[in-house]
């Protein structure tokens, strides 16, 4: 276990937040709230029916279960969500079925203030982690567009903040525009300075450096800069940087001379989400990085997204990340 991951589970110790878990018929989430009752990290709502908990190996007590189907808190979740989506032409009876799903319970939870953030995406799609979420709890203030991004730790790396990083977006927004990018980068460089404790610096990324290509891909980047600079003066951030010109301090120096940031970057910002998948799956296998994510940033309240080949081990390492980050609210 990383540094980096150690240090969150002591933070999210320090201030035991409530996270829902709606996926406990897996196997792997009724382990993994066993695992975080007895680290401390959270106090654990676990949604699932009484058969699972009955074929559970694990020791449950001082979690809390909840069956959806069987909630008396469902009429009234019921009605909460039909006063959120009327206007959207959802029926009282649709609403009371929908109550029923358990990822849409678990988000009406922490939308009551009933569970301070939760943790899915084992046994469900990204898309139906997040739909319920975008419906019910939306954007926090100020915030235009949800993302997601990887916590990076390097091995022995000299680069970024001692081989942490985040990158960014590299989970959710498939082709951000330039208004898009800037958002990314403002939220990832709070997250970068919320979660690893350091400041940070970004480098919006390209296969050019200062102008050495041309091209619409890379006038999206320039426009993204020029964007950000505007609503985030004081952020150190610059680009169009390539990935050397950004984390190399002497590539830096010779590519982008003068740069604040050339050199020494701890938030990558990629162009697309195709090249931040590819490079943090590339860091986490060449370079055998941990890689902690997808997170989700700029929702109203945390809500994180699992691969659906986690661990019981990886949604421990997930729960205390949301747990710090509804500190963090």
């Amino acid at each position: 276990m990383s540094n980096f991951l150690d240090r969150i589970i002591e933070r999210a110790a320090s201030e035991q937040k409530t996270i829902v878990l709606p996926e406990g018929n897996d196997p792997r989430t009724l382990e993994a709230a066993a695992k975080a009752r007895d680290a401390g990290i959270a106090r654990l709502i676990v949604l699932a029916t009484a058969d699972s908990v009955a074929a559970c190996p694990y020791d449950l007590s001082g979690i809390e279960i909840i069956d959806p189907v069987l909630s008396p808190k469902a009429a009234g979740f019921a009605e909460q969500l039909y006063e959120l989506r009327k206007d959207k032409g959802l029926t009282e009876e649709q609403a009371a079925e929908m109550v029923k799903d358990e990822l849409v319970f678990g988000v009406l939870m922490v939308k009551a203030g009933e569970a301070d953030g939760m943790v899915a995406g084992a046994a469900h799609s990204t898309s139906d982690v997040l739909r319920p979420c975008l419906q019910i709890l939306k954007t926090r203030p100020g915030i235009k567009l949800v993302s997601a991004f990887f916590v990076i730790v390097v091995p022995d790396c000299e680069y970024g903040s001692d081989g942490v990083f985040i990158f960014a977006d590299s989970g959710m927004v498939q082709y951000p525009d330039s208004e898009g990018l800037a958002a990314i980068a403002i939220s990832s460089a709070a997250s970068f300075k919320a979660l690893v404790e350091a400041e940070p610096v970004v480098a919006m990324l390209s296969h050019s450096t200062y102008g050495s290509a041309k091209g619409e891909s890379i006038d999206k980047v320039t426009e993204a800069v020029r964007i950000a600079h505007e609503l985030a003066p004081d952020l150190p951030l610059d680009g169009e940087l390539q990935l050397d010109a950004a984390i190399v301090p002497e590539i830096g120096a010779s590519k982008a001379p003068g740069s604040t940031v050339a050199g020494l970057a701890n938030v990558l910002i990629f162009p697309d989400l195709d090249s931040g998948n590819i490079a943090y799956k590339l860091a986490q296998r060449l370079a055998k990085a941990e890689a902690y994510g997808p997170i989700t940033q700029g929702l109203a309240r945390p809500v994180n997204d699992l691969s659906r080949g986690a661990s019981a081990d990886d949604i421990v390492g997930v729960i205390a990340i949301t747990a710090v980050q509804a500190q963090m609210q």
